[in-house]
């Protein structure tokens, strides 16, 4: 339990000092809306590139893998069912709230937590580049669509998600990844610098957005939008990997374990730094990413009582 608490000290420690900067003001009025800014247009897509171009692909293609698209996309996609069908929500505002159920604090947190309960940061590496080569992509795209002006022409639409940084960005280190080309260190070092404020910068940026506001505000936040993510991200999620690892996979031991305790983490910040850029849903991928963090302490915690 002491590698579970300090993984998850390292996020609380980076979220209280962006919560300091908020209610000191030393980034003024409008320092979460342009750190969220600087955190999409250039240092996630840094770091996507950096990633990609500069990883072994072959290492995606594990167990983990397979588990980790299966429960996102269907996590995701009840959450999706039940916004639109039933609480009859907009697509934007559901494509935040599909990813705040689904969408996994991989990077922050998850390699903190493989490196500490489990041993090995590899564990997180297959979820870590299937989140932003595949989902992420996938997510935006959907985002970028669904936000298009009305009257727009068939070129605008269908270019649109190309216009997308990080998508951009995913396609350009793929592209050098597969071609074998290993780039001078001169070029691929300014990537790696920029990228290396992107994991810094999400959690600055949610803390500053906490001050001055009141998670799950009667009539501010949406509850049951929070509620329903939260349970899919903390309680189903976790449940499937481990359906799905042990009886379809047949995975058993340590590499269970592994699985199970991936899929417990909580709702990456990255999801918040979407909504913003978007300006749709912000609250409910604030307040669920809080709420999952915070769950998903116990959650971590039983896994490796259980399984462990």
């Amino acid at each position: 339990m002491s590698g579970v608490f300090a993984g998850f000290t390292v996020i609380f420690v980076v979220i209280a000092i962006g919560y300091a900067l908020g209610r000191s003001r030393v980034l003024g009025e409008h320092g979460e809306f342009v750190l969220s800014r600087l955190v999409f247009f250039v240092a996630t897509p840094a770091l996507l590139f950096d990633t990609l171009a500069h990883s072994d692909l072959a290492v995606i293609f594990s167990p983990t893998l397979a588990v980790a698209a299966a429960t996102a996309f269907v996590v995701g996609g009840i959450y999706l069912a039940i916004a639109m069908g039933w609480l009859r929500k907009p697509l934007p505002e559901s494509t935040i709230g599909a990813l705040a159920a689904s969408y996994v604090n991989s990077a922050n947190l998850g390699i903190p937590i493989s490196v500490f309960v489990l041993g090995d940061a590899s564990f997180v590496a297959p979820l870590l580049l299937f989140q932003i080569v595949v989902y992420s992509p996938i997510a935006l795209t959907a985002l970028d669509l669904a936000t298009t002006r009305r009257g727009a022409s068939l070129v605008e639409t269908v270019t649109t998600p190309f216009k997308n940084p990080i998508v951009v960005a995913g396609i350009a280190g793929l592209a050098v990844s597969l071609s074998g080309w290993t780039p001078p260190e001169a070029l691929t070092q300014p990537f790696h610098i920029i990228g290396g404020a992107s994991v810094p910068g999400a959690l600055l940026a949610f803390g500053i957005s906490l001050y001055g506001v009141r998670v799950l505000q009667r009539g501010v936040s949406p509850r049951r939008e929070i509620a329903l993510a939260s349970v899919l991200k903390i309680g189903l999620q976790p449940v499937l990997a481990y359906l799905m690892a042990r009886f379809l996979l047949g995975l058993e031991g340590h590499e269970l374990f592994a699985v199970v305790v991936v899929s417990a983490l909580p709702t990456a910040q990255n999801v918040f730094v979407y909504a913003s850029r978007y300006q749709r849903g912000m609250v409910l991928a604030r307040d669920t990413a809080l709420v999952t963090t915070l769950a998903s302490i116990p959650a971590i915690g039983l896994a490796a009582w259980t399984l462990a």
